[in-house]
């Protein structure tokens, strides 16, 4: 079984709240020819009003110029890593409970399966924790 788990480098802007405030934005970068693999947005925690839109991945200067003609910018934060591999029965239980004995926090997961493969995403407090399951992912994938 292996696994391969990469950074994502994430581009974020704030929404309005209210019907096409995404929209809007992804509009831009479609017309720019952008390909994207991660879109994430929710309303904003402490804003009303307001939402977050993460994005990624963006490439050329076409499509960064878009990105900041539409109000994106790349952000360090939050810390997401894309993975993927072959499934197999468990393996979500298996992958989480290894990163849980590790002592690491998981801000968030998102996972699918797709034609006997899987592919997520996740999210973590710090760097340092995404290196540590990096580590344990390719631990268990030789296992």
């Amino acid at each position: 079984m292996s696994f391969k788990m990469q950074r994502v480098h994430l581009f974020h802007a704030e929404v309005e709240d209210k019907p096409g405030g995404t929209a809007a934005k992804l509009k831009k970068l479609a017309e720019a020819g952008a390909h994207l693999e991660y879109v994430y947005s929710q309303r904003s925690l402490t804003k009303a009003g307001v939402g977050d839109l993460y994005v990624a991945p963006l490439h050329g200067n076409g499509e960064l110029a878009a990105a900041r003609a539409a109000g994106l910018h790349e952000v360090g934060e939050p810390i997401v890593m894309r993975v993927e591999g072959d499934d197999k029965a468990g393996l979500g239980g298996r992958v989480t409970q290894a990163w849980e004995m590790a002592g690491i926090n998981l801000h968030g997961l998102v996972m699918s399966v797709v034609g006997g493969k899987f592919i997520g995403y996740a999210t973590f407090d710090s760097v340092a924790d995404a290196n540590k399951a990096a580590t344990i992912l390719a631990e268990l994938g030789t296992a």
